[in-house]
């Protein structure tokens, strides 16, 4: 994995992986940036979000799990200095048991690149399932 930061303007870079994929980082308004894109912080959640559904969708598939939507809100908590306690709510439409989504869900956790990454700075996220009918 390759990452590249060059800096724009004022509190604006432009990260890019080396496979043609970029995205913008920035300070919202109240800390004098643009606004012009999430601050790299704010890019750990919402990678952990994107991990967790990815994965979770690989399981689901190997498990036979069907669903028609899947979608993952987090709420990271901040403290001084980083981030101190990750939050949130897995909402799936599915006609399968709860206990089966919890199972696809924990074996998600448990491989998600992204959730052992969080979990060896000592961050468990702490994660709701919300079972909607088909």
């Amino acid at each position: 994995m390759k990452a590249t930061s060059i800096w724009i303007s004022k509190y604006r870079s432009v990260l890019d992986n080396g496979r043609g994929h970029s995205v913008v980082v920035d300070l919202p308004p109240e800390n004098n940036g643009d606004d012009t894109g999430p601050t790299a912080l704010e890019l750990l959640p919402m990678a952990l979000a994107g991990c967790i559904t990815t994965i979770f969708s690989m399981v689901a598939e190997k498990r036979r799990l069907k669903y028609s939507g899947l979608r993952v809100d987090l709420e990271a908590e901040k403290g001084e200095k980083t981030i101190e306690e990750v939050k949130g709510v897995l909402t799936i439409k599915t006609g399968a048991s709860r206990e089966t989504v919890e199972t696809v869900l924990r074996l998600t956790l448990e491989i998600c690149p992204v959730e052992i990454f969080f979990e060896r700075a000592g961050i468990k996220p702490k994660l709701e399932v919300k079972v909607e009918p088909e």
